[in-house]
């Protein structure tokens, strides 16, 4: 048997971190193939201007404000999309920041808030999105990974941490939901050009926009496949990576990022969001 995938006449997709980079660029990219999306994210100028630039296209946008680290609001969110506007049919949990870590100069509050935005977060939107598709009986969720999850990188202690989280819950889950007829899938792309990475102080191979992230994640969820990754020859490498000893797999990162060469206080930007809140 197939699993459940989520076409317009199912019901509405929420997007999570939908203000800005992939989560933005994904809505507009399933409002254009005719989907219902609501949009969740802190930022309720940015959402209105979302829904904006979505008139006139097949679907539409229904704007829900939102903390995800604050589980009522994530609660109200859900009830709001079940008793006011119809059936959840998914669910694509994608809202992250990214904090980079230096260890020469390690806070408290980077870890603690990364924690509570890039798994606290999906953990807030998961629960009541559950609940009510096994209420349903069919949905389907996306969980917004990275290939940062993969391997420690540099400056990724805390951001890398929740993401590889991440991985290990969606594996775990996919067990449970498939017995309840709830499809999960788990999105892991490589570097996409967002405010976030341009900041980065290393160089960042098969580097894409956040419209082709966009039409990656769109074309996957409608896939049989459990996980969406792209680009695939740079994914496929950093998991091959992974397989190697620790010894050759540091040294191949140092020199890929050149970053042993880097003075300790080289690299260091400002903090700045990977997604939307």
């Amino acid at each position: 048997m197939r699993d459940f995938i989520a076409h317009p006449e199912h019901g509405i997709v929420w997007i999570s971190g939908a203000s800005s980079g992939i989560g933005r660029a994904l809505a507009l990219r399933l409002v254009g193939e005719g989907y219902k999306v609501a949009v969740t994210a802190r930022s309720h100028e940015k959402l209105v201007e979302l829904q904006a630039e979505a008139n006139g296209l097949s679907g539409s946008i229904i704007v829900l404000d939102g903390d995800v680290t604050n589980a009522e609001d994530m609660e109200h969110v859900m009830a709001s999309i079940e008793y006011e506007h119809g059936t959840l049919a998914m669910a694509i949990l994608n809202a992250g920041v990214y904090l980079p870590v230096h260890a020469e100069d390690l806070n408290r509050t980077d870890f603690e808030k990364s924690f509570a935005v890039n798994l606290s977060g999906v953990v807030n939107c998961l629960l009541p999105a559950i609940r009510h598709m096994k209420a349903k009986g069919q949905g389907q969720i996306a969980i917004v990974s990275s290939v940062t999850g993969y391997g420690g990188l540099p400056t990724g202690a805390a951001y890398g941490a929740t993401k590889a989280a991440l991985i290990n819950m969606a594996e775990s889950l996919k067990f449970d939901l498939d017995k309840m007829g709830i499809r999960i899938q788990l999105v892991c792309p490589g570097f996409v050009d967002t405010p976030a990475t341009r900041k980065n102080a290393f160089p960042m191979p098969s580097l894409v926009s956040v419209e082709e992230a966009a039409r990656e994640i769109a074309a996957g969820l409608k896939s049989q496949a459990f996980e969406i990754t792209f680009p695939k020859r740079f994914t496929t490498m950093l998991k091959l990576a992974r397989l190697l000893p620790y010894s050759v797999y540091f040294t191949l990162v140092n020199r890929v990022t050149g970053w042993r060469e880097r003075p300790p206080s080289a690299g260091r930007h400002p903090v700045t969001p990977h997604a939307a809140e």
